[in-house]
């Protein structure tokens, strides 16, 4: 990937330093506010440790998890002044959210409308956030309360290393999965999500589930295909990086990892078949009615 090519954006707060504990260090749990993460990541795939937790849409319905009530957003503590990064990894990030930038930007415009940037924060182990404490362990994650994408990149290693998905386009289409979710939440959709969730069964949210993710699926695509268009920045195998991604995370290739069998109804992100065919269609045709999963017939 030649992210060389896009400008590096200004909204990234490099908080690594002042982050707290290791892996597991800050304690509590995410509830007000809600965050939207990548996908549940692995289950039970090295010592039971989950990767990935999407709180906002899934988390109160999974086993052991039901204690876990909405509750009012609440203001992220004070924290460290966060500075810009300097590491080649910190720059890559930046660049990948400044492509996302002039895409959206872009979109919006044509569309009548104005783009909110959403900040993203590098952090390590632990991080306040107006969704409460986010944690390495729960993946990425986009947090509405406070319009911020939250990664450890520790997580990169682990999409490499034990998720077979290596390459730095992989690497940037998890950042642009989770700006699909800021650019769902400044649509409505988070909020119609949440609304949803006292209406409808365990079965039938966990579909809408699906269809919000599969959409941040598509508009990681849209943006592909549109900073392709102005930076060239794809180079030969890069598709080929995100898809592998894309069908990793799939909750068929999870399940089948961690318990050995796979359950349709409680999917709540999608098949690896599934993400990978919607992250191409928005690859492809570069169109947010294209990604429109909640009113397509085939999913």
């Amino acid at each position: 990937m030649k992210w060389g090519n896009n400008r590096q954006s200004d909204q990234v707060e490099d908080r690594r330093s002042s982050s707290g504990g290791g892996m597991f260090g800050g304690g509590g749990r995410r509830t007000g506010g809600r965050s939207i993460g990548l996908g549940t990541i692995v289950i039970a795939l090295i010592g039971g440790w989950i990767f990935g937790i999407n709180p906002m849409t899934i988390l109160s319905f999974l086993g052991g998890a039901g204690d876990l009530a909405p509750s009012q957003t609440q203001n992220a503590p004070a924290s460290a002044p966060a500075g810009k990064p300097t590491d080649e990894m910190g720059q890559f990030v930046a660049a990948v959210l400044g492509g996302t930038e002039d895409v959206w930007m872009t979109v919006f415009q044509q569309s009548g409308s104005q783009y909110q940037k959403p900040r993203l924060v590098l952090f390590r182990g632990a991080v306040p956030t107006a969704c409460g404490t986010g944690q390495s362990a729960m993946g990425p994650f986009y947090c509405p309360g406070d319009q911020k994408v939250y990664i450890d990149l520790s997580f990169y290693e682990t999409l490499r290393s034990q998720l077979g998905a290596p390459g730095d386009f992989a690497q940037a289409y998890v950042i642009a999965h989770e700006v699909g979710h800021h650019v769902q939440n400044l649509m409505g959709l988070t909020q119609q999500m949440e609304q949803s969730r006292q209406r409808v069964s365990e079965r039938e949210y966990n579909a809408l589930s699906v269809r919000l993710e599969l959409q941040a699926d598509c508009f990681a695509g849209i943006w592909a295909h549109h900073n392709h268009k102005t930076n060239a920045i794809l180079e030969p195998g890069d598709v080929e990086e995100a898809l592998n991604a894309a069908a990793a995370i799939g909750d068929d290739a999870i399940q089948r990892k961690s318990q050995g069998q796979v359950v349709p109804d409680s999917f709540t992100h999608g098949s690896s078949e599934q993400r990978q065919r919607w992250f191409h269609k928005g690859l492809e045709t570069g169109s947010v009615k294209a990604c429109d999963t909640f009113n397509a017939r085939q999913i």
